[in-house]
């Protein structure tokens, strides 16, 4: 997208591409510390959001289940339009802007008094946060360059996982005041890292939009939503998107009522997750930068969490202990797959979008994944809360299907491509 991206080799980023999740000095160590300042709001919010609309508010928990789950399918509308801005404009600067107005609808919570009210909020806090989800991944792209991105990805997914832990902690102080004051200094707290992330994302250079090509043309509207081999592709990643919500919701629910373990293991289990996220999710992310590698990992993520799912169907036979030692080895086994999943499916959407329209692209493939995950909740506790075992097994095929096809949709996606056949030829060889 810009020229600093593009100046970077592809043996100046393997150099960095170590295990640890903090990045060397530069753009993408300060990236990070957005993303840390910004992920600790989320932290804050996730963990004390639901308990302040309920219960200071006085909102009744089905009414803010029903009005976030209608806010989270409108404010999908705003992914592909602000990706195709940030494709035009700096997405530094529009991160930023864009952030700016997130601290504006998230101070929007303390006036709510009523339904309406939230749902107007949330509504506006969503169409912001789908947005900017694709500016972000427009932005970096403009920072890490081709052969960077993935690894950028992944070392601001493990910083994300850090900073939501840690705000999750800190909201347990306001959680047990369990008063009004609490959950305002709560909302404020939340304000507060939106301010401070846009500063940081200030600090970095900016980065122009790369020139387009005359020989393609002016990009057309809504061209993402219409390349139907990248939604496949995408569809596919979406579909394994699935995975998040088995661990968010899915698993926790399995703990107590299947498995009969205590509530406190869902603490544990979740903990696995992080640790093994932040410690992980950049080692794992080598060799997705190109789509037919990239398509591999997500072959081998459908794979592993194929491979998960009866371990977590067992737990519902064994002893308490047993069970519990289960469930931590099976949610290792799924955060494997987990990450392999997020680096394949990152890797794939870069690579697979024209250079001009990355963020166009992005946001089309958080489109898909933003409509499984918004139909997840409701399909998997039906499927494996009431299925049981051969719930478990059956979504077990299901991933491994969705991965084994993986390859093949992607390589009918580079077939007849001739944009990408010539961006290569035409792309200058790196500086040494």
């Amino acid at each position: 997208m810009a020229a600093d991206g593009d100046a970077v080799t592809r043996r100046g980023w393997r150099g960095r591409l170590g295990a640890s999740p903090i990045p060397a000095p530069g753009p993408l160590r300060m990236l990070s510390l957005a993303t840390l300042a910004n992920t600790v709001g989320s932290g804050l919010w996730l963990a004390g959001g639901p308990l302040y609309l309920t219960r200071d508010v006085g909102l009744s928990p089905a009414s803010v289940g029903a009005g976030l789950t209608v806010a989270w399918l409108v404010g999908l509308t705003a992914s592909v339009p602000l990706g195709a801005l940030a494709d035009r404009r700096d997405p530094r600067t529009l991160r930023a802007a864009v952030q700016l107005v997130q601290a504006v609808a998230a101070a929007g919570y303390l006036l709510v008094d009523s339904m309406p009210v939230f749902l107007a909020v949330a509504i506006l806090e969503t169409l912001l946060a789908s947005g900017n989800l694709a500016v972000r991944a427009a932005l970096v792209a403009a920072v890490a360059g081709p052969h960077g991105r993935v690894h950028a990805f992944a070392t601001l997914r493990a910083v994300a996982n850090l900073g939501i832990a840690v705000g999750s902690g800190l909201a347990a102080i306001a959680l047990a005041a369990d008063n009004h004051r609490a959950y305002q200094v709560l909302v404020v707290g939340n304000v507060a890292t939106y301010l401070l992330s846009a500063a940081l994302l200030l600090r970095l250079p900016a980065y122009p939009p790369r020139p387009r090509d005359p020989a393609v043309g002016r990009p057309r509207a809504g061209r993402a939503l219409r390349d139907g081999r990248f939604l496949a592709v995408s569809g596919a990643s979406a579909l394994l998107t699935l995975h998040v919500t088995v661990i968010s919701l899915v698993v926790p629910l399995w703990t107590v009522t299947r498995a009969g373990a205590p509530p406190p293991v869902v603490s544990a289990v979740l903990l696995t997750n992080t640790v093994l996220t932040v410690l992980l999710a950049v080692r794992l992310s080598r060799g997705a930068d190109t789509a037919g590698p990239a398509a591999r990992k997500l072959r081998r993520a459908g794979l592993v969490l194929a491979a998960a799912t009866p371990l977590y169907a067992v737990t519902a036979v064994l002893p308490t202990v047993a069970a519990v030692a289960l469930l931590l080895v099976a949610t290792a086994v799924w955060t494997f797959g987990d990450l392999w999943h997020a680096a394949g499916g990152a890797g794939l959407a870069y690579d697979l979008a024209p250079p001009d329209a990355v963020g166009a692209y992005q946001g089309a493939d958080g489109l898909l994944a933003g409509l499984a995950r918004a139909a997840g909740p409701a399909l998997l506790t039906l499927l494996v809360l009431d299925g049981g075992v051969p719930g478990w097994l059956v979504l077990g095929a299901f991933f491994a299907g969705v991965g084994l096809a993986a390859p093949a949709l992607t390589r009918w996606a580079l077939a007849n491509r001739p944009d990408r056949r010539r961006v290569a030829a035409d792309r200058p060889a790196a500086p040494v």
